[in-house]
């Protein structure tokens, strides 16, 4: 079955328009009587008119309160949702737990034991002995580790400056604190004999 340039049409292959009292090709489907919750069914193929018709007819929004109704037409609907297992309620009246869960390849397990404190984090670009402790807390503001190199610090404070400046969030300044520790980061980092 072949999509044709034309939006939703496909090749017939003498497939007839479902429609009772027509006999052209039915090149467009519409959802057929099986479409539902569990996922779509089989499709109706119609001609252009025909799904035309149909699609004209057809009521999204049937059987749904006035509520339901608004809550799909918002623009953030489907964003809203929390999975459950990463709740803080967790493990609490038979709610499930990311520990719950089998998990062979030690996915998550290995993510979640390889996080490690900032201060952990700053103590161990230090111990490197290339950068002092106010270099290692610099590294770890701009998100960088002991394998940064000039050229990927300056990439890195580019990408950061223009994630947070007030220009490109519309204005908000509500990164701006961040921006600020980011500039004063790369002051710090810039000037480091580890770069020189």
């Amino acid at each position: 079955m072949r999509q044709t340039k034309f939006h939703g049409r496909y090749e017939a292959d003498g497939r007839v328009c479902e429609h009772p009292a027509c006999n052209e090709p039915g090149e467009f489907r519409a959802p057929g009587h099986g479409h539902g919750f569990d996922g779509p069914g089989g499709w109706r193929w119609m001609c252009l008119d025909h799904v035309r018709e149909f699609n004209a007819g057809y009521d999204w929004f049937e059987g749904m309160s006035a509520e339901e109704i608004l809550h799909a037409q918002a623009p953030s609907s489907g964003w809203r949702t929390e999975s459950p297992t990463f709740r803080a309620n967790a493990g609490v009246d038979g709610m499930p737990r990311w520990t719950d869960y089998d998990d062979p390849l030690d996915a998550i397990a290995a993510r979640a034991s390889g996080i490690k404190s900032r201060a952990k984090r700053q103590a161990d670009l230090a111990m490197d002995g290339r950068f002092s402790k106010e270099e290692a807390k610099a590294l770890d503001t701009m998100g960088l580790g002991l394998d940064t190199d000039r050229q990927r610090l300056r990439r890195r404070y580019s990408e950061l400056v223009r994630r947070y400046h007030p220009d490109r969030n519309g204005g908000d300044r509500k990164f701006e604190d961040r921006l600020v520790r980011v500039v004063e980061a790369y002051q710090v980092l810039r000037k480091s004999s580890a770069f020189a």
